[in-house]
């Protein structure tokens, strides 16, 4: 008994049959996913390129200049046309500039047909105004998240924000990265005493943080109740919790002038802490705050390359810097690929 089965011709074959004699063949079809681009703003050079080189890439060819005037130009120097561009600018330095050249770009990639643009913004500029806590108050933070929106982001990636209800002001996906992972990983490599420790915030919003880092550490923690008499000056600070013969590890998100992170440190040195180290995300230091550093009782303050910290490292010995680049790498990588990036909540990548 014969049976004969119908020959079916594969793809490219059928293909050939169905296009007329002479005609062009036919395109690939695109990758999923297009080309990806990424851009560094003025604000931090050396942690774009440390992002760049982590993913093997070049960083895009961007000039920005001012005019006498002082206005803002950027030129972008190649074609973003479908392209998945991420543009690397922190909130640090000449903050309203940088914010500025951060929105031009975005608005110029967007502009000329990039498939979607991604704010890398390590350090987010204005996270501290993101309630109205008194009369006739502005949200800044709602404000920034807005003029964002409106240049034409598709998506953010940010790193510890003052309040993670800051993501809430967008209507666009927000990665609000954590850089726990980093300092446990420091605190378990540079301190020898980690295990007769006890983590420490320095005021009541940080509670959440200090409980997360002191479970996975397994030591107590404390907490520094402080009460302010006015913006950047602190009055009173009580203790909750025991440092007695233990090294303290103070872990705050940002400092600005240190006033807080330094009476927090003679705090516990008065209340028998052997040794205080701090642990801060965006070391942002103004005003008085290396001088105030340097006078202080840290055996280290340590913190982030969010914002860069070469040259307050040059009049400050006790500051050392855990490099993040490797976490924004990755999450620009997860998030290009359309993978999830929550494996970076709780580790940091190799």
């Amino acid at each position: 008994l014969l049976i004969f089965l119908p020959v079916v011709a594969s793809d490219s074959t059928a293909v050939r049959r169905r296009s007329p004699p002479g005609a062009e063949p036919r395109p690939k079809r695109r990758n999923k996913m297009p080309n990806i681009k990424i851009f560094s703003g003025s604000s931090h050079p050396d942690l774009s390129q440390k992002i760049a080189d982590r993913l093997g890439l070049e960083l895009g060819k961007v000039v920005t200049k001012k005019f006498s005037n002082q206005e803002t130009c950027v030129e972008i120097g190649e074609s973003v046309r479908g392209e998945d561009v991420y543009i690397v600018q922190s909130g640090c330095g000449e903050i309203n500039d940088n914010l500025m050249e951060l929105l031009i770009m975005i608005n110029a990639c967007k502009i000329a047909s990039a498939s979607r643009v991604t704010a890398v913004i390590p350090c987010f500029p204005y996270a501290r105004q993101d309630k109205k806590d008194k009369s006739r108050a502005p949200i800044s933070a709602k404000l920034v998240a807005n003029m964002l929106s409106v240049s034409g982001a598709d998506h953010i990636i940010t790193m510890d924000l003052h309040a993670s209800q800051i993501q809430g002001f967008f209507d666009i996906p927000v990665d609000n990265l954590y850089a726990e992972p980093a300092v446990l990983k420091w605190i378990k490599e540079n301190i020898p005493e980690w295990k007769n420790c006890t983590i420490v915030s320095p005021d009541a919003g940080g509670a959440k943080r200090v409980t997360s880092i002191a479970d996975r550490l397994n030591v107590d923690f404390a907490l520094i109740h402080k009460e302010r008499k006015k913006a950047n000056e602190v009055d009173r600070m009580v203790l909750v919790g025991d440092v007695r013969d233990r090294v303290a590890i103070l872990v705050d998100d940002m400092a600005d002038t240190c006033g807080t992170i330094c009476h927090a440190a003679d705090k516990l040195i008065s209340a028998g802490a052997t040794k205080v180290y701090a642990i801060l995300t965006h070391g942002i230091f103004s005003g008085p705050a290396i001088s105030r550093i340097n006078n202080a009782c840290f055996e280290a303050v340590v913190v982030t390359n969010t914002i860069p910290q070469e040259e307050k490292m040059k009049h400050c010995s006790k500051i050392q810097v855990i490099d993040i680049s490797m976490i924004l790498a990755e999450a620009i990588r997860r998030t290009h690929n359309g993978e999830s990036v929550s494996y970076l909540f709780s580790h940091v990548p190799l």
